[in-house]
C-alpha cells in the first residue's frame, strides 16, 4: 500500500503520524511511504531521519494526498485539505466529527474512506487509540490550569499545593476516566485537595481506592455540580461519549456561582465540549474571560508536547495501521472489530451512530458480510 504523511497544518500543532520507526516497520513489510517535508520536524524528526527509515520526502502537501491510498494524520483535516482528499482513499486520524458539521459533510461529499482514531474500541469497552493523547491532555489540564491560575492571567492567584501555613487549592474534575483519573494524579501530586466525580458508582470506588489520600471521590449530579463550583479554583471538565457529543455539565449561569478568576479546562471542547460557554481556542490564544471566570479551551492540547506525543500516540496507532496497510481496509475492519468500529464514513455513508445523531444523518448498518461490497 502507499501510505502518505502531511505536515499537520491545524494552529500550533507539532505532533507527527508517523515516527521514522514506523516508516521502517511499513517499508519493511514492503509499503511506500510518502512523508511530506518538515512533517515530523516539531517532533523532533528530520527528513533525513525519514530517508534513513526508507521514506520518500516530498515537497508539498498536495503531492502527499495525490499519490496516497491512506492518509496518516493526527488532527482532522482542516478546510484547505477537503478538496486534496480523493474517493476511496483511507484517511486514518482523529475526526471528533460529532463536533464538526462542515467537516462531517466535507467527507461525506468526498466519498473517502473514515476511520477515526477516537472510535476505534477493544471488546471491554476501552478506547486503545485515544488513552494515550487522553493521558496526556489529563496531566497537561492540571499543568496548564495551575498556570492560568496565576495573576497575571487573570487567575485567583492561587499555588495549587499551597505552602506550610497555607491551605492548598481546590480542584474540581468532572468524569472519573483516563483523563480525570491523570489530571487527579497530577493535582494530588502538587498537593492540591482535589474532588473528582463520575456517574458510576463502581468507578468511583475503584478510584478511591488507586487515587492518593487527598483525593475525594463524589458521585456526579447537578446538585454536588452546582455546590462543589463555588470554592473549586480549578474545575477540569473531563467527560467523554465515544464519537458523540459531550453533555453540558456547566452551564452559563452557574458560572456567576463560582469565585472571580476561577479556571474552567475543558478537554473535552473537541467533542463539543461539557462547558457551556467553553469554545475551542488555539495554543496561541489559549484563553478568554466570561464573567470574570478564565476560560482553557485548546482542543489539541497535547500538541503543545509534541516529543511526548508523537511517540505515545504512535505506539497505540502503528499495529493498526500495519493491520490496514497489510490487508486493506475492508479485510482489516471484517477480522478486526475493534477496527470497524472505527469506520465513520465511508463512500458518502455515514457508519458511526454518534455522528449520524449529531447531525441527523441517516445512519448506514454495515454487517460484516458487507464491508467488501461497500
Amino acid at each position: 500500500m502507499i501510505i502518505g504523511v502531511p505536515k499537520e497544518i491545524k494552529n500550533n500543532e507539532n505532533r507527527v503520524a508517523l515516527t521514522p520507526a514506523g516508516v521502517a516497520e511499513m517499508t519493511g513489510r514492503g509499503h511506500n511511504v510518502y512523508v511530506q517535508h518538515n512533517a515530523g520536524a516539531g517532533s523532533g524528526f528530520s527528513d533525513e531521519d525519514y530517508l534513513a527509515a526508507g521514506a520518500t520526502v516530498l515537497n508539498s502537501i498536495e503531492e502527499v494526498y495525490a499519490v496516497a491510498e491512506m492518509i496518516m494524520k493526527v488532527k482532522e483535516p482542516i478546510e484547505q485539505e477537503y478538496s486534496l482528499i480523493k474517493k476511496d482513499q483511507l484517511v486514518f486520524t482523529y475526526f471528533h466529527f460529532a463536533s464538526s458539521e462542515p467537516l462531517t459533510m466535507a467527507m461525506i461529499e468526498s466519498g473517502a474512506v473514515c476511520l477515526a482514531y477516537e472510535t476505534v474500541e477493544k471488546r471491554d469497552g476501552s478506547l486503545p487509540l485515544l488513552i494515550p493523547m487522553s493521558e496526556v491532555a489529563g496531566r497537561m489540564s492540571v499543568q496548564e490550569g495551575a498556570k492560568c491560575l496565576e495573576k497575571p492571567l487573570k487567575g485567583r492567584g492561587v499555588l495549587l499545593g499551597g505552602v506550610p501555613g497555607v491551605p492548598p487549592g481546590k480542584v474540581l474534575i468532572l468524569g472519573g476516566g483516563v483523563v480525570g483519573t491523570q489530571a487527579a494524579k497530577m493535582a494530588a501530586g502538587l498537593g492540591a485537595q482535589v474532588t473528582i466525580m463520575d456517574i458510576s458508582l463502581p468507578r468511583l470506588r475503584q478510584l478511591s481506592d488507586i487515587l492518593p489520600a487527598n483525593v475525594t471521590t463524589m458521585m456526579s449530579n447537578t446538585y454536588n455540580i452546582r455546590d462543589m463550583i463555588k470554592d473549586a479554583d480549578l474545575i477540569i471538565g473531563a467527560v467523554l461519549i465515544p464519537g458523540a457529543k459531550a453533555p453540558l455539565l456547566i452551564t452559563r449561569d452557574m458560572l456567576k456561582e463560582m469565585r472571580p478568576g476561577t479556571v474552567l479546562v475543558d478537554v473535552a471542547v473537541d467533542q463539543g465540549g461539557c462547558i457551556e460557554t467553553c469554545t475551542p481556542t488555539t495554543h496561541e490564544n489559549p484563553t478568554f474571560i466570561i464573567d470574570d471566570i478564565v476560560h482553557y479551551c485548546v482542543a489539541n492540547m497535547p500538541g503543545a508536547v509534541p516529543y511526548t506525543s508523537t511517540l505515545a500516540l504512535t505506539n497505540a496507532t502503528l499495529p493498526y495501521a500495519l493491520q490496514l496497510a497489510d490487508k486493506g481496509w475492508q479485510t482489516a475492519c471484517k477480522e478486526n472489530k475493534e477496527l470497524e468500529k472505527g469506520l465513520n464514513i465511508a463512500n458518502g455513508k455515514v457508519l458511526y451512530k454518534g455522528v449520524a445523531e449529531a447531525w441527523d444523518l441517516p445512519l448506514s448498518e454495515v454487517l460484516e458480510n458487507e464491508l467488501v461490497a461497500l
